[in-house]
């Protein structure tokens, strides 16, 4: 069963927020361990395992890069640990940023933040609709494989803003 069945909610690349959290809370109390403290061990043992999913869909769809994560992964389009290849354009433009961020000076701070916010609304435009209109059944592979080079693209900057936090 996956998170989306154990939830009882539509496959999404956005799942709405109220839903989640109605439909989390709700499940919650149903198995949560101290309800079931007079079952049977089988039952405690289900109750508690029920409990755990639970947690770890909540967790991963309150972020929305782990839900395109989940997502993908749900559907075969991407894999732990996988070594993914992006155009030798971005990688490029993450370079010179990089290069920035060795450089920088504290009056550069903004400049470099403002070309990172730049660069996330380029590589999100492509996919923002695929996103925010997900249906299961009609949005395409294809469509899917865009949103996986925006996944790692992005992945890409949030490394570059977590140095660059890290830094200043």
């Amino acid at each position: 069963m996956d998170y989306f069945e154990l939830l009882e909610l539509p496959v999404s690349l956005k799942p709405d927020p109220v839903a989640l959290s109605g439909r989390f809370f709700a499940l919650s109390r149903k198995y949560h361990p101290d309800y079931h403290a007079n079952a049977s061990l089988e039952d405690q043992a289900g109750a508690l395992e029920k409990s755990a999913q639970l947690n770890r869909a909540y967790r991963i769809f309150q972020n929305p890069d782990e839900t395109i994560k989940y997502v993908l992964m749900l559907k075969g389009l991407l894999e732990e640990e996988e070594k993914y290849s992006l155009s030798p354009e971005f990688l490029m433009e993450v370079m010179e940023l990089n290069e920035s961020l060795m450089d920088l000076e504290s009056d550069g701070l903004p400049v470099l933040r403002e070309k990172i916010a730049e660069l996330e609304k380029t590589i999100y435009a492509p996919v923002a609709s695929i996103i925010e209109h997900y249906q299961e059944g009609v949005t395409t592979t294809e469509e899917l494989l865009a949103v996986k080079e925006y996944y790692y693209r992005k992945k890409y900057l949030d490394r570059i803003k977590a140095q660059l936090s890290e830094k200043h």
